[in-house]
């Protein structure tokens, strides 16, 4: 009977161990499409929708700092997208002046800062974020474009930083709102609030995850394995 209960015990292990290695594949295969897309996740919500993104840390680190650091400062909210170009860009205005709420001295310092131009060969196509700049290569801030369609004439002139991961059915949205022109810009006619913003990473959240399953399974067979002694011993 003792070596029943060892093989019973031996054959759950196996089972967790499968399942732990099946889950987390399942949790990188998200992100491991993209080489260049890390575990960081930022969730604006509009009021359209939810519109969430990663960043691309090895291809322009300075520039994901930056834009990573006014999210965890709360920057964005209350901003709103300024410029819906449907085929082309939606862009997020500078929170400096795009905001409707103040800012605190913490948030205006970072706001007001800039970043190098940091030119990559990663293609301007859709969903793709793009930092905004003035003309001079060095002037980019808090301004951004996620991409509605491939524009290869910003190849090069433009920082990429990340990509969109969910949200695309809200872009979409965006893209069927009513515009007005105002010299290059198409603009939509209502404003599209930045209503809040929220962060997390997809590694941690993962982890958290599994390790909540692998205590779920550990305890249910236990349970098994108990119940089993009983009944052999019984």
């Amino acid at each position: 009977m003792a070596a029943l209960i060892r093989r019973v015990a031996a054959a759950t292990v196996l089972l967790l161990l499968l399942a732990a290695v099946a889950s987390t594949d399942g949790a990188t295969s998200f992100y491991a499409s993209d080489p260049n897309l890390g575990s960081a996740r930022v969730v604006f919500q509009t009021t359209h929708g939810d519109i969430e993104f990663g960043f691309f840390p090895h291809v322009a680190s300075k520039t994901v700092e930056h834009i990573y650091k006014l999210v965890r400062l709360g920057c964005y909210n209350t901003n709103h997208f300024f410029r819906v170009d449907k085929g082309f860009v939606a862009q997020v205005a500078a929170v400096v002046g795009g905001r409707t709420a103040p800012m605190n001295d913490e948030q205006e310092r970072e706001a007001e800062k800039t970043v190098v131009g940091e030119f990559s060969t990663v293609k301007h196509v859709r969903g793709i974020l793009s930092m905004g700049r003035h003309s001079d290569p060095d002037s980019g801030s808090s301004s951004f474009s996620i991409l509605l369609g491939d524009a290869p004439h910003l190849d090069g002139q433009y920082a990429v930083f990340g990509r969109l991961t969910k949200g695309d059915d809200t872009l979409r949205k965006l893209e069927q709102l009513p515009t007005r022109r105002e010299g290059i810009f198409v603009m939509p006619i209502e404003r599209i609030s930045i209503l809040s913003t929220y962060y997390y990473d997809v590694d941690l959240e993962s982890c958290e995850a599994e390790k909540s399953i692998l205590r779920r399974r550990l305890s249910e067979s236990a349970s098994e394995v108990e119940r089993w002694r009983r009944k052999c011993f019984a």
